[in-house]
């Protein structure tokens, strides 16, 4: 298929046989398949080999700072709602500099797709224990094993009550499209762990480790959040699908609904040296 969403000019800063670029593949497929328009959509990462990958996409993208794709995120869809605003970072990027943001955007309900590629090591740092870390896995810094409980983001997720929550591994492909396109298809918060590989820096959790310690959930009730909790939980074998997803009031709907707060920002015409005029007079007045 000539996928039009994937920059063919672009040289990809992977190490090869990466997981990144089978992750980039399904996005970029589930793009096309989905007949979304480039003018709709806008991508927002962080700081990382996973936070790259929007910059190898034919779309609106902002790369901020480490950690902060999802404040920047919610800014967005704010100021236009009719934005399809997804953001995409590592587990060390969303989890680790980013996990308070990751909290308080399950909590608001955001209508935003969030896709975190969770290779369970730092890559573009070169190899420490990140948040998604397995107890015993030795880096360079973590010597003797990392001893910290292993962060699991779903069960964080379920536990504040998220309206969709999901998990893949990247070499399930039709699989792992299908749960990206109903995350995209979903109206609310949306968080896809997706498992990925880092062929260098983290020689244990390997494309092989993570086909033999994960398996796809099977008949199970997407609307019972006590079963999604208990599926969460069980690791190794990790399990692997839609866990959990409801309609519930997202934060833009709240948010506009009322007429004196119906119209998003990016219709409101503003005085820009009013703007200015107050910002100086209250950056003033802490000086």
């Amino acid at each position: 298929m000539n996928n039009t969403f994937i920059r063919p000019e672009t040289d990809k800063a992977w190490c090869p046989g990466c997981g990144n670029f089978g992750i980039l593949n399904l996005v970029s497929e589930v793009l096309e398949e989905l007949e979304l328009g480039k003018q709709n959509l806008v991508f927002v990462s962080g700081i990382g080999q996973a936070s790259k990958t929007p910059h190898y996409l034919d779309v609106n993208m902002y790369n901020g700072l480490h950690g902060r794709a999802l404040p920047v995120a919610t800014g967005i869809k704010m100021a236009n709602p009719e934005l399809i605003v997804v953001a995409e970072g590592g587990d060390g990027d969303m989890y680790g500099e980013g996990g308070n943001h990751f909290l308080n955007a399950v909590r608001r309900n955001l209508n935003i797709v969030h896709i975190v590629h969770n290779n369970m090591v730092y890559g573009l740092t070169k190899g420490q224990a990140s948040p998604t870390s397995q107890r015993e896995f030795k880096t360079k810094v973590q010597v003797n094993g990392v001893s910290n409980e292993p962060f699991n983001p779903l069960s964080v997720a379920l536990s504040l009550n998220a309206s969709f929550v999901a998990r893949a591994y990247m070499q399930n492909k039709e699989h792992t499209k299908e749960i990206l396109k109903a995350a995209f298809l979903h109206q609310g918060y949306a968080l896809i762990d997706i498992f990925q590989p880092c062929v260098v820096f983290n020689p244990v959790n390997t494309y092989k480790w993570f086909s033999e310690n994960s398996y796809i959930l099977e008949e199970h009730d997407t609307a019972n959040i006590m079963s999604a909790m208990e599926k969460a939980m069980q690791t190794h074998p990790f399990a692997l699908g839609i866990f959990y997803q409801q309609e519930r009031k997202t934060f833009e709907e709240s948010l506009w609904k009322s007429e004196e707060t119906s119209n998003p920002l990016y219709t409101q015409k503003h005085d820009i040296k009013e703007m200015q005029k107050q910002f100086d007079k209250y950056t003033l007045s802490y000086l």
